[in-house]
């Protein structure tokens, strides 16, 4: 692999008038973090890494933040239409530093198409020295939804991926029955665990750097249960990270666009055979563009966070054809498809948009990762130490949170990170916003409204492994912040009661919401769905970080 070169906005020989807004902003918060240039480059052994106010939970608040997406798909998905060129170009354009390439589990892939997939792989990371390119893989759930899966660039990368597809598959090894009275159900279900596991073996023995998993779209089909959720991270903690908080396919709500019923997120959907009964119908849309999962204060996100055990959550494009593009899908060559290359052909332009409801990866969603250095094994790292903070229409330029005891002198713990204190103890968690400086390509200059504290308790693992609620999660303040502008911190008092509990953070435009799904008492001013065929992404954003817990100690 050839050598890795640092982001423009964070190499030091660029000059800051070849920048754009954007990189002229990220280079200033990398300053202000203590990491720029070389420092960057070495991590913790060119600066000291801060420890944590109280030496609890190994959090290092001194960081900058990756912008990503794990979930791109090219010509090597059968029901995709992007070359690898086209993705890494927009990408550079759109601000991603990181990208994970996950085609869609198929024979034709695992035969064919995942080994000429790495050899573009390899020559894209030559022609794109600036970004962290990944090789990833969609996984299908045996009995459920799909998975994002991705290991850190080594001789293994392509092998472990292909090994995998071929022997934990649920489309190829046709276990998709997911139905309760369903006899394979079990069974297929414990096949999932055991997919985790593997990957897990295979890091453990060096045989992968790393490899991480994210359920992608978890509500789009109701076929995620919770039992099966939980049973994944518990699997593997260190491999299966998370979820898509916000699927890809934001267009697709555009008004006029994709039909009268189209909904962002493509979630069209309703109950199935297969389908976790315990959803409610209106679970299977999206509230502000994030799945329900997430966007209910106290629901199915916090009712995991609630066992005190982290699970981060993510946000992407999903690309596979762009919403107002005009390229098209090339023809096929007599007696080929995609079981026999592994390809699709190279897309063909045209004068005419084609039907797409995707938009390229960083140009409305996008994931921020925050690590000590820059590099593959950095952004994985950061992943799995939560440090994430997501937004949708570059609703932000920067967020910076920690959370101290009010005692102690050190900036205390971020995203992510645990704090250990007493009962009665106060705190503070210090938000840092460093507002938009640029419009977005809808045109639109994003302003943040409101920024909401959600707090709940933490009791440990449920005794019923199929609750999705939270009771004792809410919001407990919201910070009203129209009209600021720059760069600003909000210096929010939090006391610890009787119970251990986490805290995190979500804020809008505040263009559109009203009471949350559980009610006004949990959530007075949450997202809330569109209207089918009206639902215009760039008029309702919205980011979301992720919690800090609290060890409550007597």
């Amino acid at each position: 692999m050839t050598e890795q070169q640092l982001p423009s906005w964070a190499d030091p020989s660029v000059s800051p008038a070849d920048l754009d807004a954007q990189g002229v902003s990220r280079r200033g918060l990398l300053r202000s973090a203590g990491l720029f240039g070389a420092a960057f480059a070495l991590g913790s052994a060119a600066i000291p890494e801060a420890a944590a106010a109280d030496g609890y939970g190994g959090n290092d608040p001194r960081l900058a933040y990756l912008v990503g997406d794990h979930h791109v798909h090219s010509v090597y998905s059968h029901d995709a239409k992007y070359t690898f060129s086209q993705l890494a170009t927009a990408a550079a354009k759109y601000g991603l530093d990181w990208m994970v390439f996950n085609e869609h589990s198929n024979f034709g892939h695992a035969y064919y198409g995942a080994a000429m997939e790495h050899k573009e792989i390899l020559k894209a990371r030559a022609e794109n020295p600036r970004q962290l390119i990944f090789q990833g893989l969609e996984w299908y759930i045996p009995a459920a939804e799909h998975c994002t899966i991705f290991a850190a660039p080594g001789p293994h990368e392509v092998d472990v991926l292909t090994q995998f597809e071929l022997a934990y598959d649920g489309k190829l090894l046709n276990y998709t029955d997911g139905a309760p009275d369903n006899p394979n159900t079990a069974r297929n279900e414990a096949h999932a665990v055991k997919a985790i596991q593997w990957l897990a073996e295979q890091r453990r023995t060096g045989y992968v750097d790393d490899v991480l998993v994210f359920a992608n779209h978890p509500m789009r089909l109701g076929i995620d249960s919770p039992h099966e959720m939980r049973n994944w991270r518990d699997a593997a903690p260190e491999i299966m990270i998370g979820m898509e908080g916000a699927p890809g396919a934001q267009g697709g709500g555009i008004p006029g666009w994709e039909g009268p019923d189209s909904q962002r997120g493509e979630y069209t959907n309703k109950p199935s055979v297969n389908s976790w009964a315990g959803y409610p119908e209106n679970a299977y849309v999206l509230y502000g563009g994030f799945d329900w999962m997430t966007a209910t204060v106290g629901g199915m996100w916090d009712a995991m966070l609630a066992e005190g055990k982290l699970f981060t959550i993510t946000t992407n494009s999903d690309v596979h054809r762009v919403v107002f593009d005009t390229w098209k899908n090339g023809d096929w060559l007599p007696g080929q498809n995609f079981d026999n290359t592994g390809r699709i052909p190279d897309p063909v332009n045209t004068d005419s948009p084609q039907p797409g409801g995707d938009f390229w990866p960083g140009q409305f969603s996008r994931t921020h990762v925050g690590v000590t250095r820059y590099g593959y094994r950095a952004v994985m790292a950061g992943l799995r130490a939560g440090r994430v903070w997501l937004d949708h229409g570059h609703l932000l330029d920067g967020l910076d949170v920690h959370l101290k005891r009010d005692c102690d002198r050190g900036p205390g713990v971020t995203l992510g990170g645990r704090l250990r204190v007493r009962k009665g103890e106060k705190l503070t968690l210090n938000v840092t916003v460093t507002t938009t400086s640029r419009p977005n390509t809808q045109g639109i200059l994003p302003q943040l409204a409101h920024v909401d504290l959600i707090r709940g308790a933490v009791r440990g693992p449920v005794a019923d492994r199929e609750e999705w609620r939270a009771p004792d999660t809410k919001v407990t303040r919201t910070v009203d912040v129209s009209g600021r502008r720059g760069t600003y911190t909000l210096r929010i008092p939090v006391t610890a009661g009787d119970e251990s509990f986490y805290v995190r953070l979500r804020g809008s435009d505040g263009k559109r919401n009203g009471t949350g799904y559980l009610g006004a008492a949990i959530d007075p001013h949450g997202p809330i769905p569109h209207v089918p065929g009206n639902g215009d992404p760039w008029e309702d954003t919205w980011f979301y970080s992720n919690p800090i817990f609290v060890d409550v100690v007597r």
